[in-house]
């Protein structure tokens, strides 16, 4: 971001507000979810509206939006990467800034279940529905669809989400799920990375709404990918969550997650836009090889 973009984005923002859903109908859209290599690279910027700024050791280091724009803007620019996922806030800023043409835009939809909170699994649809997503000429809406055996907002949650999933498919937009099995540990949510865990939460997440038609999965890399892969016939795509992509062994769990015929692509935000060495440049190539 430079200081004009900086400028051209506040003076838009304040003077022509209608500048947001007049660039959303003139969005250029892609025929198709993947590209002509039959996979799906998307940028995930949806954490900050969940009260999720850590990154590494830093508890505030997502807090600067100017600076997360930019470093979207590097990452989007790279070659493979098809879009991203955000939330209304970050997608209308893109676009305001030209960012997001011929790209995939998903929008974030549940976005109430704020980390660390009480609350944090009665994870409302605070951001997009399936209406706005259609009316703002996006390709699909993403929700995080948290399991807690003893939560009782957890009927809700599944509920919700099936609403979403039927509502997507009804305007023929893609519904990514993204399920975890989790517990409170210490008053903290945790989920439950075991492979039998994650297989469970598939075999939930996967009959979700009147169709699955629609559907895909964002599922995070654990032991025994291809078991976990072969519980459904969904499309899935993997979640980078807070692994760093320049570490050797995180880039050979993901090129290894990517074997499965049903595993179509990667899901990664911070460990892309804050590597450890702060090139977001070679961290988006690094991963775009692996597909």
């Amino acid at each position: 971001m430079n200081q004009q973009d900086l400028k051209a984005l506040i003076a838009a923002r304040v003077h022509t507000p209608s500048r947001v859903a007049e660039q959303a109908q003139a969005r250029r859209r892609r025929s198709t979810i993947v590209g002509t290599d039959k996979r799906l690279m998307l940028i995930a910027a949806d954490h900050p509206a969940r009260g999720a700024l850590r990154v590494g050791g830093d508890p505030m280091a997502m807090a600067n939006r100017m600076e997360l724009l930019g470093r979207l803007q590097v990452a989007l620019e790279r070659p493979g990467v098809d879009g991203l996922v955000g939330t209304p806030d970050i997608i209308e800023d893109l676009q305001l800034l030209g960012a997001l043409d011929d790209k995939i835009a998903i929008g974030s939809m549940n976005r109430g279940g704020l980390a660390g909170t009480s609350f944090e699994i009665d994870d409302r649809f605070t951001a997009y529905d399936a209406s706005s997503i259609l009316d703002g000429n996006l390709d699909g809406g993403k929700m995080l669809t948290r399991i807690d055996p003893d939560d009782p907002f957890t009927p809700s949650v599944l509920q919700s989400t099936a609403d979403a999933v039927s509502a997507l498919a009804d305007r023929g937009l893609m519904a990514m799920v993204e399920p975890f099995i989790c517990h409170r540990v210490d008053g903290r949510v945790r989920n439950d990375l075991t492979t039998e865990a994650v297989i469970r939460s598939i075999t939930v997440a996967s009959a979700l709404g009147h169709t699955s038609a629609y559907t895909w999965l964002k599922l995070p890399v654990v032991d025994d990918m291809e078991r976990v892969a072969a519980s459904t016939s969904l499309p899935v795509v993997l979640l980078g969550g807070e692994a760093s992509a320049d570490d050797p062994e995180t880039i050979n769990r993901w090129k290894s997650a990517l074997k499965p015929p049903n595993v179509l692509g990667m899901v990664v935000g911070r460990a892309l836009l804050y590597p450890t060495d702060d090139d977001v440049a070679s961290a988006v190539d690094r991963t775009v090889e692996l597909l």
